[in-house]
């Protein structure tokens, strides 16, 4: 190949910046919504100017969110430099492959970061705490708790309950702690298949690209999925009949089914096609994956606007 053919096939600095920041990701901050779509159980037409003031103040958290999230993604990268050059799918990450310098990637670390926190506290106080509390517990994760057994997945979970928090904050929204215990739960369960898929993929050298991988083995993490799975499933179930602020004729309890379906969906992409290590390309490309996130999605919008006009004793 001349060198006129290397650099064609390069790509540019901008693209590989765009890539560094891992927008398949961006797809966890859909979370954000939890909170506009739990609000949908309140007084409020679909064309309401409150509703889509709302809609859009949960857009703007998303996008502050990301540029959070995004900023430690450049930096965990530039920390784990040495050990992404050795992994078979991580050495394309740009900054691994040299596509990105280390120090272009901490300034945009620190921009990111700088922006999204003003952000965050611009749009709710209390949204911002969050997000100080995301980027500090992130920080921890990257320089020691990813190390840790156990300890590493609850940190990767609780990534997850912050969005959905932050999504609740910044609209002053309320809406039931079973949601956030059943958040905890799904993102654990995540994150154990992540762990399982590292574990396979990189065999005898699993211990050599990180610490906390020597001390799991694939049946002691089949063991961990199975009891989050049971139990993911059945704090959904009791969501969906106890919580308040649902009609109580129980309507929300047909989508149980969705959450079920996704679940052993996701077990069988694990097990039979040896996927997880990337739950976002997992939801970009599984279309059954994809489909019934939206029909649980239109499905529990629908209940929450409508239950009250189809349940009369609906408590006002």
């Amino acid at each position: 190949m001349t060198r006129s053919e290397k650099q064609s096939a390069t790509p540019s600095l901008a693209v590989s910046l765009i890539k560094a920041l891992r927008p398949k990701q961006w797809t966890k901050n859909v979370l954000l919504y939890a909170g506009f779509l739990f609000t949908l159980n309140k007084k409020w037409f679909l064309l309401a100017p409150s509703m889509w003031q709302a809609l859009a103040k949960a857009t703007l958290a998303m996008i502050v969110f990301t540029a959070l999230a995004s900023g430690i993604y450049l930096l965990n990268d530039v920390q784990d430099l040495p050990h992404d050059r050795l992994h078979p799918k991580k050495r394309s990450r740009p900054i691994a492959a040299g596509h990105v310098p280390i120090w272009l990637a901490l300034v945009m670390t620190l921009l990111l970061e700088g922006v999204g926190l003003w952000g965050a506290f611009a749009l709710a106080p209390s949204f911002g705490w969050v997000g100080l509390a995301y980027v500090l517990i992130q920080l921890a994760y990257t320089y020691s708790l990813k190390h840790m057994v156990i300890i590493d997945v609850f940190v990767l979970a609780s990534g997850f309950v912050l969005r959905a928090v932050s999504g609740v904050l910044v609209l002053s929204a309320d809406i039931s702690p079973w949601l956030y215990i059943v958040t905890f739960l799904g993102s654990l369960f995540l994150g154990l298949c992540k762990r399982r898929h590292e574990l396979s993929l990189l065999a005898d050298d699993a211990g050599k690209h990180r610490q906390s991988l020597s001390h799991y083995s694939t049946e002691l993490l089949d063991q961990m999925i199975s009891i989050v799975t049971a139990s993911t499933i059945m704090a959904y179930s009791l969501y969906t009949f106890s919580a308040q602020g649902l009609p109580p004729n129980h309507m929300m309890m047909l989508t149980i089914p969705y959450v079920l379906y996704g679940m052993l969906r996701y077990l069988y992409l694990v097990h039979m096609h040896k996927l997880g290590g990337s739950p976002e390309e997992i939801l970009l490309r599984d279309r059954p994956i994809l489909a019934v996130l939206l029909l649980w999605a239109g499905t529990a919008a629908t209940i929450l606007a409508y239950g009250r006009t189809l349940s009369p004793t609906y408590p006002l």
